[in-house]
């Protein structure tokens, strides 16, 4: 490498502009939870960003995730419990504070997970519920690895038999960590 090269180089480097591959996608995963299920499906989905290489995993409550977390964030996975087949009020608070002016969101990754009192409680409707908002902002969505879920990853927690544990059933939670996983492969394909 000539020497003037070298130095822009060192330069560019030293000044944080220069990217290399060693650098980290970002995933933002933020959920709300009010008895702690949907905190336990956000951990799930974690586990399973976080085992792809290249991927850092930022987990927050809706509550403290700020602007910059989203616009620093390559994919945005957002969690909810159902609510009359609905996301929570807090939720819905969350996407509608997200920035719009000038489509900040575009072309980053959309994934959504919920938590449901019981089969058929509405989890369906309450993911297409993220997904749809999602889209408004120009997200590219992502839904979960096999038809068994396909538009994310749910947990039912209410209804037998799966009421009987004080824990969701781990069937459910591979399902959140599919997802994490299934997010982080595409988002680093499409960076």
């Amino acid at each position: 490498m000539q020497p003037t090269i070298q130095k822009l180089f060192i330069g560019l480097l030293l000044a944080g502009l220069f990217i290399t591959s060693q650098s980290q996608t970002q995933i933002l995963i933020s959920y709300y939870s009010k008895t702690g299920n949907t905190e336990a499906m956000a951990e799930a989905v974690k586990k399973g960003a976080e085992s792809v290489d290249k991927v850092s995993v930022l987990l927050k409550s809706v509550e403290d995730t700020t602007e910059e977390d989203l616009l620093e964030a390559s994919a945005i996975i957002v969690g909810s419990p159902v609510y009359n087949a609905n996301v929570a009020p807090q939720v819905q608070e969350f996407i509608t504070l997200w920035p719009f002016e000038g489509t900040p969101l575009k072309n980053k990754v959309g994934a959504a997970f919920v938590t449901a009192g019981g089969i058929s409680a509405g989890e369906e409707a309450t993911m297409l519920n993220i997904l749809q908002s999602m889209m408004i902002f120009g997200m590219i969505i992502v839904g979960g690895d096999d038809w068994t879920a396909p538009f994310g990853a749910s947990a039912i927690v209410g209804e037998p038999p799966f009421d009987k544990t004080e824990t969701i059933d781990p069937e459910f939670l591979q399902k959140g960590e599919n997802l994490g996983r299934r997010v982080a492969e595409i988002t680093l394909k499409l960076q």
